[in-house]
């Protein structure tokens, strides 16, 4: 292993967070937390994954798109974030791509995403 990715894994390995196995396509909950003047409270921000970026590294984000009163929402979290609590899958969804940008053109039913019905977890390495 070369210097650098052994330094991302020390530094993945002393903030302690387990992060699910989740892709483009699932549906995520995300409890971010948030601070309103002194009081810091955590907010739930659910929608569908549709892109991961920088893999599994100290860098990886992820981009999460959900509706909000009519308008679509996306939002970028850094995937070993301090302010990110807790991410949780709520669903898994069946998609043939990585990055699912085609969604911010369509609407109703044709931005649905099927469901998973048999989903195995990762077994090994992954973090």
């Amino acid at each position: 292993m070369d210097l650098i990715k052994q330094l991302e894994a020390e530094q993945i390995a002393s903030l302690g967070k387990t992060i699910p196995d989740f892709k483009a396509g699932d549906t995520i909950r995300v409890g971010y937390k948030v601070t309103e003047g002194t009081r810091t409270r955590v907010q739930n921000y659910e929608g569908v994954c549709i892109s991961r970026k920088n893999g599994h590294g100290i860098d990886a984000s992820f981009t999460v798109r959900k509706i909000s009163f009519g308008e679509g929402v996306e939002r970028v979290f850094p995937l070993y974030s301090t302010n990110i609590e807790s991410i949780e899958v709520v669903r898994r969804g069946r998609v043939r791509r990585a990055k699912l940008y085609y969604l911010r053109s369509r609407r109703g039913k044709s931005a649905r995403i099927a469901e998973v019905s048999n989903y195995k977890p990762k077994s090994g390495a992954e973090a």
